[in-house]
């Protein structure tokens, strides 16, 4: 069984980009993967800030990145830029941590002036601990996640079409990468 973690750098819980990560995670589970998330938020502050490589969140955190076949990074953007708080778990990262393992960013912003994001911020430091293979990604606008009057979401069909097509090729592409084929 192909095995994908979430790192989830969101500070907020239940933000817009939770929904986008349910919705990816549900698309992994039904292509049979088993999936992890890390939610950087959560870890301790100190450990992060301190960059307390021994500490034993961070090596769990780390673990399950090592196990993964796949790797989801999401993140809402502020400033141009991914979180602060998933750059400092990134800075945990072993230097070729992410090595062999096949990636999809999943962002999510205020307006599309921050669509090239993933481009220009992310993609250089996933490069820089090991990433080979990161797939284009998906980066979405906060009209596309809707609150609904029962404390969930509704996701927009245009951005639903655009993560079924982001998460099959994650599929795919990390079907092929552990048995030499998609099926």
């Amino acid at each position: 069984m192909a095995k994908a973690v979430i790192i989830n750098g969101s500070p907020t819980v239940g933000s817009r980009l939770t929904a986008v990560m349910d919705y990816a995670e549900r698309k992994l589970a039904d292509a049979d993967f088993e999936v992890t998330r890390i939610n950087v938020g959560q870890l301790p502050p100190e450990d992060l800030i301190h960059t307390k490589f021994a500490s034993e969140h961070i090596v769990k955190a780390n673990g399950l990145v090592a196990e993964a076949d796949a790797v989801i990074i999401a993140s809402p953007v502020y400033k141009a830029s991914y979180t602060g708080v998933l750059k400092t778990f990134l800075d945990l990262i072993p230097e070729k941590g992410l090595t062999g393992k096949v990636i999809l960013p999943l962002f999510i912003g205020g307006s599309l002036a921050h669509l090239l994001s993933i481009d220009y911020s992310l993609k250089p430091v996933l490069s820089s601990i090991g990433a080979r293979h990161i797939l284009g990604g998906v980066y979405a606008v906060d009209a596309q996640v809707a609150r609904t009057e029962d404390d969930g979401f509704e996701i927009a069909d245009v951005l639903q079409d655009r993560l079924d097509t982001a998460v099959d090729e994650l599929i795919e592409e990390t079907r092929i990468r552990i048995n030499g084929t998609s099926k």
